[in-house]
């Protein structure tokens, strides 16, 4: 029998602070937090490597938009597509962070819609956002595809660690049902310990981030070969398809598939990030 009084019970406040009559929400901000990490760290990489000051400037601009498009989508295609791409409201409601009111009137009580930020991103679409907004980046700045991937993958663990963060905060993504002593019980959601599915990810992605730091100060050759970008994809969605077994699905067609869509998604990038470590490995013996 399960006691209730063993477990960690979560019921944070949404919003970490107020600006007058703006609510701060701890997901945004740990979005934010997580961008400005991972600004830093590459302004840092692209200092040791001499790139010129005016190739980095646009950088985050595409990463951002590259990330936030494609996690959107990705999230509105494969998880809820009959909610959002069946109905002028669900399209409005995919394009724009609104929750517009259920007469599909833009008035009533808060003028007909909510203002409630993206609610619904999937780090499968945003992860092939940020490769097409990178390739974007390339062709302007003409710099090595390759430099620049592996320059973000160095990264990325800081970034991923804030987004997981975020998902705890929010009481979202939560485990399946469980009696290990580190259990949450997510108070938004049930009464019920489960796993802390976005801790153990927030946990992986620090370790990532920490191996990442070591290698390329010890292996700084392998940057622009695509080693580190095929490092990257294959532990975060290699961690990702087993984590999955401790989640509970996020959509109810889920159940009558095989494995879920985290873990289908998963196999094409961990395929992408062995073909780029040996890719590089292969590149590496020929010179």
């Amino acid at each position: 029998m399960m006691n209730l009084l063993s477990y960690i019970v979560w019921n944070p406040d949404l919003v970490a602070f107020r600006l007058g009559p703006f609510a701060i929400r701890w997901y945004g901000l740990m979005w934010l937090i997580g961008f400005v990490l991972g600004y830093f760290i590459v302004k840092r990489l692209y200092k040791e490597q001499k790139i010129k000051d005016e190739l980095f400037d646009p950088l985050f601009i595409y990463c951002f938009f590259g990330i936030l498009i494609g996690a959107r989508l990705g999230h509105c295609i494969f998880y809820q597509p009959e909610d959002f791409l069946t109905s002028w409201k669900g399209i409005v409601e995919m394009i724009f962070p609104i929750l517009i009111g259920n007469d599909g009137s833009w008035l009533g009580q808060t003028f007909g819609f909510y203002i409630i930020g993206y609610a619904g991103l999937a780090s499968h679409g945003g992860t092939l956002g940020l490769m097409i907004a990178l390739w974007l980046y390339v062709r302007k700045t003409k710099l090595s595809i390759w430099t620049v991937l592996d320059n973000i993958a160095i990264a990325t663990g800081s970034m991923a660690l804030c987004i997981r963060l975020g998902n705890l905060m929010n009481s979202e993504i939560i485990g399946k049902i469980t009696d290990v002593p580190w259990a949450f019980i997510f108070e938004k959601v049930d009464a019920v310990p489960r796993h802390p599915g976005q801790l153990y990810e927030a946990i992986a992605y620090a370790i990532l981030f920490c191996i990442m730091w070591v290698l390329h100060k010890k292996m700084p050759e392998k940057i622009g070969t695509g080693w580190y970008f095929g490092f990257c994809l294959t532990y975060i969605f290699t961690f990702r398809f087993f984590i999955e077994y401790t989640k509970e699905i996020q959509e109810a067609f889920e159940a009558s598939l095989p494995i879920d869509m985290g873990q289908i998604l998963s196999i094409p990038f961990i395929i992408l990030g062995a073909y780029c470590m040996l890719r590089a490995k292969k590149k590496e013996a020929n010179s």
